[in-house]
């Protein structure tokens, strides 16, 4: 971890706030000296109240303005790459005004888009919620903005909220939902030596596999925005011993179904494909609606002046819709490079995110 005697620099230039983010490593489960360092810079600032939830962080300005905005970013990253000679790790570093590092897209980026901005407008035409939390890249149960929901609603009342995960600065509204399931067979133990003395669980499982082969994901339009399904064993097992026909196995699936159904739809939708197997279902997170007919939505989708696209991904964006939020996905770097070894942002998308969120909310 590298961090200057004198704290982060909120005035310095946006790329380079990027890189500083960066050099203060926060892998999930360690975001305690990032949140340290954001924490003592916005309470440097006299027109923010700032409140600390464990590694999480609001701040907010109160200007009784008409309308109130949430900039929400998480700050743990995924581990630290392994492979021999991976860029996208910490510290930082620059080459041809290309920022690489753990984070850079997903999501330092935009959380210093966000710093940068609390730093910089005390009077913005709007009222605005800067959420910074932690544990967004483990297991939902843990995060950082549910438990801020749980033990803060109220300081996070809003007319709109905006996601700073990586977009490649193109408004991307709603989300898919997802949903885990395992569907499984079971048969009869045997020698291997003596086959036909048993049921093999495994190959019982190939007729599951076949019916999500053939399977044809569906494209749904949702207010304006088509979302593209998808449903897909992810991981199989099963069996005991290289010599023992298996007795259970296990197929894995993942279903990204788009935000016009509920979790409980897009579960009975997968059983009904896999009628005749027991399924089970491991976990669920509702999807959200783009909530582009939102007058703060439409705003900003003016301000950024391009076409808004649907995101596959699930973000907690839906988090905010089920507040009652309308929430779109805005922020630098391309979510493609997010987790990879060369994870990497361009210091020219860092900001141009800032130019246009400083646009609207100073407009």
């Amino acid at each position: 971890m590298t961090i200057s005697l004198s704290g982060l620099d909120l005035h310095s230039d946006v790329a380079e706030l990027t890189a500083a983010l960066i050099d203060i490593e926060s892998v999930s489960g360690h975001e305690a000296a990032l949140a340290d360092a954001i924490e003592t810079a916005l309470r440097a600032l006299g027109h923010l109240t700032v409140l600390r939830d464990g590694d999480a962080i609001i701040a907010r300005t109160n200007l009784d303005r008409a309308e109130r905005v949430i900039l929400a970013g998480h700050l743990d990253t995924v581990p630290l790459p392994t492979a021999p000679g991976s860029r996208g790790t910490v510290p930082s570093s620059w080459q041809d005004g290309v920022l690489y590092g753990r984070g850079a897209t997903d999501m330092k980026g935009g959380v210093a888009v966000q710093l940068a901005l609390a730093a910089s407008l005390a009077e913005p035409t709007r009222d605005v919620t800067y959420v910074f939390y932690d544990h967004e890249e483990v297991q939902a149960s843990l995060s950082g903005l549910g438990r801020l929901v749980r033990n803060h609603r109220e300081l996070l009342r809003a007319d709109f909220a905006i996601l700073l995960e990586p977009t490649d600065g193109t408004v991307e509204g709603g989300c898919n939902g997802t949903l885990r399931l395992e569907a499984s067979t079971v048969g009869k133990a045997a020698h291997s030596a003596r086959a036909w003395m048993g049921q093999n669980a495994i190959h019982a499982a190939a007729e599951i596999l076949v019916r999500l082969r053939d399977h044809e994901p569906a494209t749904v339009t949702v207010d304006g925005l088509d979302y593209r399904e998808s449903l897909n064993a992810v991981r199989i097992h099963g069996g005991t011993a290289g010599n023992v026909i298996p007795d259970h196995a296990v197929v894995e699936i993942n279903y990204r179904f788009a935000p016009d159904k509920t979790p409980d739809d897009a579960e009975a939708y997968v059983r009904e494909l896999l009628e005749g197997f027991a399924v089970v279902r491991t976990d669920a997170a509702a999807g959200a609606r783009p909530g582009l007919d939102h007058p703060a939505a439409a705003d900003f989708v003016r301000a950024v002046g391009a076409a808004p696209k649907p995101k596959y991904g699930w973000t907690d964006v839906a988090r905010f819709s089920e507040l009652g939020i309308p929430a779109v996905n805005f922020g630098p770097g391309d979510a493609l490079l997010a987790h990879t070894d060369n994870e990497h942002v361009s210091a020219e998308a860092i900001r141009t995110c800032l130019a246009a969120l400083r646009t609207w909310l100073t407009s």
